[in-house]
């Protein structure tokens, strides 16, 4: 019996002995994950620090926005343009930014509730929702404006033609608004019977692809490839081209 006990005593001390050791090394994870959790919010910070363009998907209403790093009341400073209230009015309620959690962006209104919540979608590309009224996009004002130099050079007469370079239709993307941030397209005469089915009336610049839209609400998508061409996507054995005239 005695023998039993001393067995039992050692049994009983190596197992509080693993114990001591698991929570040790739990405790370290965890001091370790915090400082990494702060890095990341504290390098957002840091990323947000200057000029914004706050949008529409399409860039039809927008919004210059100046981040900054002096505390103000619940986050921190931020400058909107005059011209902000009259293109996007929900913005007369931010006051404020900051971020929340590891990702988040916040405009924020003077109790440091949500006017509208960005996360990162792409580099440098920030989507957020407004119930109600669709998405928004805040993205570094240089490259928004860059983007815009690539829209307008959108703006013109196309024409669609074959993988073998068979000319099948011609047509014109313009810049009139046709609602829901999109525009007007115009198909010429004589194109091939599928295009013509299709009948695009509408298209917009999104995430680099151009994007149709028929009256039915089909959607053709065409993405630049390395030969300064766009071509509908998903390919094809035998893809579609638009090539700008």
């Amino acid at each position: 019996m005695r023998s039993l006990r001393v067995v039992a005593s050692a049994v009983a001390a190596y197992l509080a002995a693993i114990g001591a050791v698991a929570a040790s090394l739990a405790a370290i994870g965890v001091a370790q994950t915090r400082p990494a959790h702060a890095q990341d919010t504290t390098t957002l910070k840091k990323e947000m620090l200057g000029q914004w363009e706050l949008s529409t998907t399409e860039r039809s209403k927008t919004c210059v926005v100046t981040m900054k790093g002096d505390a103000a009341g619940q986050g921190f400073k931020l400058e909107l343009e005059p011209a902000c209230k009259a293109a996007l009015p929900f913005t007369k309620d931010i006051v404020a930014w900051s971020v929340r959690g590891l990702d988040i962006v916040r405009l924020q209104d003077a109790t440091g509730e949500a006017v509208i919540d960005f996360t990162e979608v792409e580099a440098g590309i920030f989507e957020g929702l407004r119930q109600g009224e669709g998405v928004y996009i805040l993205q570094d004002l240089a490259a928004a404006r860059s983007m815009a130099k690539s829209m307008d050079q959108m703006i013109g007469d196309w024409s669609m033609v074959r993988g073998n370079g068979q000319p099948v239709c011609g047509l014109t993307l313009t810049n009139t608004e046709a609602g829901q941030d999109n525009f007007q397209v115009f198909l010429k005469p004589k194109c091939d019977a599928a295009i013509a089915q299709f009948n695009p009336t509408q298209w917009r610049l999104e995430r680099g692809q151009i994007i149709l839209m028929s009256k039915s609400g089909n959607v053709w998508q065409f993405e630049a490839d390395d030969n300064a061409q766009w071509r509908r996507v998903p390919d094809t054995a035998d893809p579609l081209i638009m090539l700008r005239q």
